[in-house]
This record gives C-alpha cells, structure tokens and sequence, in this order.
C-alpha cells in the first residue's frame, strides 16, 4: 500500500530549504484544491493524504471515471493507521523535500523508518538544482548527438553572470530552484537593467549561484516522463506534450503514444528522440542509484534554425526530480478507441482540474 501526498509547493521548498516552511499562498491553495489529484494514478486501496476529506470526495465526484478507489485521510488520522498497514506502506509524495518530511513527523512521529534521511533529502536537493542538469546531463546529450543545442552555465559571482549575458547577448536568467515560472527573467539585451541586477543579486545570496543560459527561439515544448527504480533501473513511461503561459502550466494532451509521436514528429526527429531517450535513462541510472526512485521528468523544446528551415532539439531544459503533470496526463491515456483529452487546470475561486474529450480541432489550441 501507499500513501500518496500532492504537495506542489514542492519546488519552492526546495529553494527554501527548512524543515518548517510556510508556502505562498497560492501554493498552499494549490495543495489544498487538488489534494485528490493522487487517485488518478494511485493503485485501489492506496490512500491519499488530502486537508479536507470531505472537500476531497467532492472534488474528486467530478472526475470520478478517470479516479482509483483510494481512502482519503487527513495528518490527524495517520496515527491511527494500525501496525499491519503501516508495515511495508511506501511513502510517496509528488516530490520529496525537508519540508514534507517534517510534515510527515508532525502528524505521526512514528512513519521515521518510512522517510528518507537528511543525507538523502540533502542529496535529492543537490540533483534537483538546475545546476546538477547543467553539469551532468545537458552536456553529454549535446556532445553525443547531431541536431542538438543547449547550453547553460552556472555562475557563482555577480561578475561571471553579467560576463555570460554580455557572451550570449540575448540570454535567459535562472535560479537554480524555481517552480512554475518563478525564478525564470528574460535578459533581451547584453546588459541587465537595475531591476533584474537587483534580483540576480538576491538569487546569488539566496540560493549561492544562479544559472544563465542562451534564449532560443522556442516553437514547441516538451517532455519525456521516467521511474528510477529502487533497484537502479529507469523505464521509460511516455511523452508529454503540455502547454505554458508564462512559464506556468496549464494544460496536457492526453492522447496514446502513437499519437503523440505524430504531432511530436512535426518538430522533432523521433529516431533522435529515441535515442536521447535512451542515453537519458543510461546516464542518470547510476546517479540515481541509490539516492531517488520515483517518478521524474525531462522538459525539451524544439527550437527554430536561425540559418534555415527545420528545427534543432534541446534535450534537457530541466530535470524534474519529482512527478509531474506530464505523469498525471500519462495516468488519463486513452485508448486507441477513445478519444484524446486535454487535460488543464485553471483558476477560478478555487483551483479546478478540467478533462475534455477533445475535438478534432484540438491541433489549433497552440499545444501541437
């Protein structure tokens, strides 16, 4: 059995880096709204842990074709969970972080043994920073394949970031943890304004470095969803196409694989894909090893040729070390006789998860 917990304010946590943190407001919010998110892909009898049970049974009513039979439970109910279901339940939250550790603890001291060690959060913290992507990944998968582009740097001063942006001319800034668009500023020109100075320099403080990285003239965004394995292996679990407004997401297609490399096929050459896919899952197995299994994603792009027609492909704008939308959507596949879904949140009072049945003009939404 598991224990599945939604904690989307997962990212900021991990910039914060406490054990007690209080989310922004819109986080917490998040939490609270889509707390039921978990049975879409957890297993029947799985439980979720959610604010409000009630709130939960209601929102997940709306929803409920796509939903798993999962038990809801609040922090206050795990201390009653008897020593027969405790034994050999898995704890598995959207992303770990010292935050919901320490959640976790509050509610029922006694889940320890289940919960990854300070050593291990520490280490999960390291391999979520844009920096470990930068260093570790990015540049292998561009020095091995053709067709290819992506770069980005990790500056620990004031000066080596304002030497990068005045190299790139047109240049994307980054801290190293961010979520959903925050932490991300566009430079358009060699030299950043007071303004966008003032917050490099406080990303600096914070978080000890910042990256910087070319702007690319993006036409389609991306992603490739994994599970690292607790025996060191990594499968591969779909594609995700997903759509953005203003670095934030807001919505997936759901559609089968098949169908996914067709609309994918228009900017990307799949056998590239494949094979990226592949040297993927073969460099981060042994990094993994050992530290995080789980689900975890990688975010590309399709990016215009400056010299002509076609498209270069960027093979890791992030690594997500935690589950993703992109799983979510994977979780709502269709099959090959149904129709394909989009699948969006948006806000409206409250957070809302909306599943369509898509029509078939679905390729003139901007997500394909």
């Amino acid at each position: 059995m598991k224990l599945h917990i939604f904690n989307p304010e997962h990212d900021i946590a991990l910039a914060a880096n406490q054990p007690r943190f209080t989310a922004p407001h819109a986080g917490r919010q998040l939490r609270a709204d889509l707390g039921f998110l978990p049975a879409l892909w957890a297993d029947d009898g799985d439980m979720v842990l959610v604010d409000d049970v009630e709130a939960a049974l209601e929102w997940v009513r709306h929803v409920k074709r796509y939903a798993h039979d999962v038990a809801f439970v609040t922090p206050a109910d795990l201390k009653h969970i008897s020593p027969d279901m405790r034994h050999g339940l898995q704890i598995a939250p959207w992303g770990w972080d010292r935050t919901i550790k320490e959640q976790l603890l509050r509610a029922d001291p006694s889940l320890e043994p289940l919960l990854p060690s300070d050593e291990r959060l520490a280490e999960i913290r390291e391999m979520s920073s844009r920096r470990f992507a930068a260093e570790h990944l990015l540049p292998l998968l561009h020095d091995a394949n053709p067709g290819v582009v992506g770069e980005s740097r990790y500056c620990a001063t004031e000066g080596e970031a304002l030497a990068a942006i005045q190299q790139y001319g047109h240049s994307v800034v980054k801290s190293p943890w961010s979520s959903s668009g925050r932490g991300v500023r566009y430079v358009p020109q060699p030299v950043p304004d007071n303004h966008l100075l003032g917050w490099m320099c406080g990303v600096l403080r914070q978080q000890g470095g910042i990256m910087v990285e070319p702007l690319y003239n993006k036409v389609y965004d991306f992603g490739i969803e994994f599970m690292a394995n607790a025996d060191g292996t990594v499968d591969f679990l779909g594609l995700s196409l997903f759509d953005t407004r203003g670095g934030a997401y807001t919505a997936s297609i759901c559609a089968t694989e098949n169908d996914k490399r067709e609309m994918l096929s228009r900017y990307v050459d799949m056998e590239l894909l494949d094979n990226i896919c592949l040297q993927i899952r073969q460099i981060v197995a042994p990094l993994m090893s050992g530290v995080y299994s789980g689900p975890f994603g990688v975010d590309m792009m399709a990016v215009a040729r400056s010299e002509g027609e076609g498209f270069w492909l960027h093979p890791c704008v992030e690594l997500n070390l935690r589950r993703t939308m992109g799983h979510v959507a994977l979780a709502l596949t269709p099959t090959i006789h149904e129709p394909r879904r989009l699948m969006s949140v948006y806000y409206a009072d409250k957070y809302r998860l909306r599943i369509q049945l898509n029509p078939e003009n679905l390729l003139n939404t901007g997500l394909a």
